[in-house]
């Protein structure tokens, strides 16, 4: 056992420097496409285990579309994961000034606008790895790991069952909205699926209280973030986007339901 989590540290430390000098490679090319052979590209700092930070001394601009290719060819060459969410953030206010998800499923990579240049400005630059695939790791040492899942899925359900069993479930009321396989709370900020409680957050919720209420037609983004943002007086930047990628990811089960965008026009829920 031992030697199954020393094993686990060695390959965690050897996906970290393979990570931290690809993202230094994607600083270097980033400048270089600037004309930039002098500014300095800071020390990356591992915030976790799968995501990372990329930032530079100076001020710099880029198009969407430089980062996406830099990053693409930069993580093939070093065998780096296929799954990842890029954000880039401004130093000012940490608003999101453009995001995008790469997969290897083709339907759930998400670049949007890319061809818009991002004035220069500081940046830093967030990767988030949404799946770490060990193909280095022996038979035995999965063995284990599939074991551990099961282990663990088994007590998790043991203890909802017990839950279920003791306490009323708070999602029995009639005041839900039916999308799909879905049963939408918007008074208490979640989804029901089966058995699954999935939470949303306060912005996740208003937006999917706007969707449901307009099935199957197209919202235009700007009345998206007037409902959402603007009325609140707070400055939307890429948030938008950003926020209709997480709807995706917790709608994805459902297939029957689908967050399509209008290209230049806005975003529409397609519910069969």
């Amino acid at each position: 056992m031992a030697w199954l989590f020393s094993n686990s540290e060695e390959k965690d430390d050897a996906f970290s420097e393979r990570t931290k000098i690809s993202l230094r490679e994607v600083g270097n090319q980033l400048l270089l496409s600037n004309q930039d052979s002098t500014s300095l590209i800071l020390p990356i700092i591992e915030l976790n285990k799968s995501k990372y930070e990329l930032s530079f001394d100076k001020p710099l601009s880029f198009e969407p579309n430089s980062l996406v290719s830099i990053i693409d060819s930069t993580f093939t060459k070093t065998d780096l994961p296929r799954h990842y969410l890029v954000e880039v953030l401004q130093c000012t206010d940490q608003q999101v000034a453009y995001s995008y998800q790469m997969s290897v499923d083709k339907e759930r990579t998400i670049i949007p606008c890319a061809g818009r240049s991002l004035p220069e400005s500081c940046y830093t630059i967030e990767v988030k790895f949404n799946k770490r695939v060990a193909s280095v790791l022996n038979r035995q040492t999965l063995v284990f790991i599939f074991f551990f899942i099961c282990a663990a899925f088994l007590i998790q359900f043991l203890l909802s069952r017990t839950h279920q069993n003791s306490t009323p479930e708070s999602h029995n009321s009639n005041d839900y909205t039916s999308i799909g396989r879905f049963q939408f709370y918007p008074e208490q900020n979640k989804l029901v699926r089966e058995a699954e409680v999935i939470s949303l957050s306060k912005k996740e919720c208003e937006l999917l209280e706007i969707f449901v209420a307009h099935p199957n037609q197209i919202i235009k983004r700007d009345e998206l973030t007037k409902k959402v943002w603007e009325d609140n007086g707070v400055f939307v930047g890429r948030s938008l986007d950003t926020y209709i990628s997480k709807l995706r990811k917790k709608l994805k089960d459902d297939e029957a339901i689908k967050l399509t965008n209008v290209h230049g026009v806005g975003y529409k829920l397609e519910v069969e």
